[in-house]
C-alpha cells in the first residue's frame, strides 16, 4: 500500500482565471490536471464553493433511507431501465473484473503487495445503490430512452419531503465542480475549453450513493465493491464517514488509500471509460475497490459511540458524469497520437506488453454504456 498523495487541484484558481485564459496560474493548474489524470487517473479538487454541512445533510438522508425495510426499498427498483434510475438493492451488480480476461491481466501485472482483494471468487457486490438523474433534457428525440428516463422519489414520510431539495442542491454542487475540471483537463490537453463540458451537455449524470451495511458487513477484508473501472466519463466523490476507498496509479500501479485531506472543501475526482475512449487511451480509466480495512473498523467504533442513535451505513457520496448518449464517441485525433507516443516511451522502459494495445472503435455513448451494464449484470 503506498502513501502517495493525489494531486490537488485548484478549481478556484481556475475559476479566478477564466476570463484570462492566457494567465500563467491559469495554464499552469489546468496542465496540472490533465497531467494528473493521465498520470494517476485521479486527483483531489479543492473547490470553496463546495459546502461540508450540505455532504453531511446528504449523507444522513441517505443513511435514513437505506435504513428501511427492504420491501419499502424494492418498491423503488427498476430493473426494467437497467436500474439506471431508483434503487439497486445488494447482491446485484457484478464486479466486472472477477470475469474480464483484460482485468484479470491487469491483477496479475501488479506486484503481489498491490494487489486488490481476491475478486475471483466474489460474488455481487453487498453494496445498495441510488441512481438519481441530473441531466438536462437534450432538444432532440434520443436514442436511449433508457438511459434518460424520469427519477424516482421515494414514498416515506420523513424521507419523501426532504428528499428532491437535498438529491438537487448536492448533487448541483458536485456537477458545477466535475464539470469545471472538465474544462481544466481540455486546456490542459490543449483543446478548446468547452469540448468535454459541450460533449456532456445532455449526458444522463448521476448522483449515485451507494450504502453498505455494515452491521451485515463490517468485517475486515470484506469487498463492499469489488476492483472495478467506471464507465462513465468522470466520477467525483465527497467525503465518505468510513475510509475503504483504494485506487491504483496508472505509472506505478500502487495501491493507494485515498485520504481527504482533514478539513476544507475537497472532492476527490477519477476518470472513466469514456474519458479513456475519448482520448484513446491517453488517460485511463481508473481501477478502484471498496473494503472494510483497518481504518473503517476504527471509523466504525467512533461512530457508534459518538452517534449511537444513527443508521451504521457507509454511504459513498458519488456523482456519475456522463457524456450526452447520442455523442459520436471515438478517439479525438491528438489525443490518440499522444497517447501512442506515451505507449511508445513505456514499452521502452519495458512497463508494456507489445500484443496489448487497445482498440477504441467508433459508437454511440449510449451503446458503449449498454455494453458496460450487461458486463455488470444490470442489463440483460
Amino acid at each position: 500500500m503506498s502513501d502517495v498523495i493525489l494531486p490537488v487541484i485548484d478549481l478556484d484558481v481556475f475559476l479566478r482565471y477564466r476570463t484570462s485564459p492566457d494567465a500563467e496560474p491559469y495554464l499552469q493548474e489546468c496542465k496540472k490536471a490533465s497531467d494528473a489524470l493521465i498520470t494517476y487517473g485521479a486527483l483531489l479538487l479543492h473547490d470553496s464553493r463546495v459546502s461540508e454541512d450540505d455532504n453531511n445533510t446528504f449523507l444522513d438522508l441517505i443513511e435514513d433511507y437505506f435504513a428501511q425495510p427492504e420491501p419499502l426499498l424494492k418498491e423503488d427498483e427498476r430493473p426494467e431501465l437497467g436500474y439506471q434510475v431508483g434503487v439497486t438493492l445488494e447482491n446485484t451488480e457484478k464486479p466486472k473484473c472477477a470475469v474480464d480476461e483484460p482485468c484479470l491481466k491487469v491483477i496479475a501485472r501488479l506486484d503481489p503487495a498491490e494487489r486488490p482483494l481476491d475478486i475471483t471468487a466474489h460474488s455481487p457486490d453487498p453494496k445498495c445503490r441510488f441512481f438519481w438523474k441530473m441531466s438536462e433534457k437534450p432538444p432532440y428525440e434520443t436514442l436511449y430512452p433508457a438511459l434518460n428516463a424520469p427519477n424516482v422519489v421515494p414514498k416515506a414520510e420523513g424521507i419523501r419531503e426532504r428528499w428532491t431539495p437535498i438529491m438537487e442542491k448536492w448533487g448541483t454542487s458536485m456537477k458545477t465542480a466535475v464539470e469545471g475540471l472538465a474544462e481544466m483537463a481540455a486546456v490542459g490537453l490543449g483543446l478548446p475549453r468547452e469540448t468535454f463540458k459541450e460533449a456532456g451537455r445532455y449526458g444522463p449524470h448521476l448522483l449515485a450513493p451507494t450504502a453498505s451495511d455494515l452491521v451485515k458487513y463490517g468485517e475486515k477484508d470484506t469487498i463492499l465493491a469489488g476492483f472495478h473501472t467506471d464507465l462513465n466519463f468522470l466520477t467525483i466523490h465527497g467525503r465518505s464517514r468510513y475510509p475503504g476507498l483504494n485506487i491504483w496509479a496508472r505509472n506505478n500501479g500502487k495501491r493507494i488509500a485515498v485520504k481527504f485531506p482533514p478539513t476544507g472543501r475537497y472532492l476527490l475526482v477519477q476518470a472513466g471509460k469514456q474519458l479513456e475512449h475519448l482520448s484513446g487511451g491517453l488517460i485511463k480509466a481508473g481501477f478502484h475497490e471498496v473494503v472494510v480495512n483497518d481504518a473503517t473498523l476504527q471509523s466504525i467504533e467512533k461512530r457508534k459511540s459518538e452517534h449511537p442513535d444513527r443508521p451504521l451505513i457507509r454511504i459513498s457520496s458519488t456523482f456519475f458524469w456522463h457524456l450526452s448518449s447520442d455523442y459520436d464517441l471515438a478517439p479525438i485525433p491528438e489525443l490518440r497520437d499522444k497517447a501512442r507516443s506515451l505507449r511508445a516511451d513505456t514499452i521502452n522502459l519495458g512497463k508494456v506488453d507489445l500484443d496489448e494495445e487497445t482498440t477504441y472503435e467508433p459508437m454511440k455513448v449510449g451503446q458503449q454504456v449498454q455494453n458496460e451494464l450487461r458486463h455488470i449484470a444490470l442489463m440483460a
